[in-house]
């Protein structure tokens, strides 16, 4: 711990960062706070509503994977709302979205997370405390899912819009005539 100063209290230290000057929690030698995690950082599409959710279980992944894949699951129940899904389980928010057009390698990842975050918290045939990596590969999940139908999505309309305004009308004439081929 390089630190410029700390002070103890009850096993707990804080600490300053001699190169930085932010600040660090530890108990009995082990840095709390910030995280040491090997989560990957959040996508940075994802929307601010998850972003705590997501947040959380990066902490918590190396001490509970269960509680970690409990938050994603949560994440991804907001995460299918904010694509505009409805329905009164996540379960039923994933399948409103298949049946409004959602890539099959989307609609995995979701399933994905889903049946993981709730094995973690219902007696089932997973067990995270076997298997910590799981939890760690549905924060990946999370990412592409946000890469997928928020970022890309993005990306493709900044190139559209950038075209000159009578290419855009041309290409809405174009494709007026193909839904109506009268």
């Amino acid at each position: 711990m390089a630190t410029s100063g700390h002070n103890r209290v009850d096993g707990w230290d804080l600490a300053y960062c001699a190169r930085c000057s932010k600040p660090s929690l530890w108990h009995d030698g082990q840095m709390m706070i910030p995280s040491r995690s090997t989560a990957p950082q959040p996508h940075r599409e994802l929307p601010a509503e998850l972003r705590e959710d997501y947040e959380e279980a990066r902490i918590i992944v190396g001490a509970s994977p269960r509680g970690a894949a409990a938050l994603l699951r949560l994440a991804i129940q907001k995460l299918c709302i904010s694509l505009g899904a409805q329905g009164p389980s996540v379960d039923a928010n994933i399948a409103d979205l298949v049946a409004k057009g959602l890539p099959v390698g989307v609609q995995q990842a979701l399933d994905s997370v889903r049946v993981i975050g709730n094995e973690s918290v219902h007696p089932g045939t997973m067990d995270l405390r076997d298997t910590p990596e799981l939890a760690l590969s549905l924060f990946s999940l999370v990412n592409f899912i946000v890469e997928k139908m928020i970022a890309e999505p993005k990306k493709i309309e900044a190139i559209f819009a950038a075209l000159p305004e009578n290419k855009r009308e041309a290409i809405a004439r174009r494709d007026a005539k193909a839904k109506d081929p009268a």
